[in-house]
């Protein structure tokens, strides 16, 4: 079956899994998947992801993380996607946005991989913006 945006399935696997209260959560794998979630493990909104196989093909285990004691509330509580397949959004250097005044982080694509808005700034440099997490 084809995937017109395996980027936004990732959103969602994680958000449904998060929601219900699961502790992993499996993900077909690619390149682009394990870049978004190695700055989501820095950010502190997961705490890791590993290669597994997912019904014969390559995967990813997500181990999820929540907050400590509530009842199973994720940290990764939002995520909107910004760029789609349809309608892609770039910025420049100096028009890279603040997500919830600093408490969120927006995903910029860029020459050098993909990194948060601070990272992006930090190192002047613009991109395509994936998504806002928070």
């Amino acid at each position: 079956m084809c995937m017109t945006d395996p980027v936004a399935d990732l959103f969602v696997r994680l958000l449904n899994a998060g929601r219900r209260g699961h502790p992993t959560v499996g993900i077909p794998a690619s390149r682009l998947k394990s870049n978004i979630l190695s700055v989501f493990k820095a950010e502190g909104f997961i705490y890791g992801f590993e290669q597994e196989p997912l019904n014969g093909h390559p995967g990813l285990k997500v181990s999820l993380r929540y907050h400590p004691g509530r009842e199973k509330k994720p940290l990764l509580e939002g995520i909107k996607r910004i760029s789609k397949p349809g309608y892609r959004k770039y910025v420049g250097k100096s028009d890279i946005p603040r997500v919830m005044g600093g408490l969120g982080v927006a995903l910029i694509s860029t020459s050098r991989g993909i990194m948060t808005d601070s990272q992006a700034r930090k190192s002047g440099m613009g991109g395509e913006v994936l998504c806002y997490a928070w």
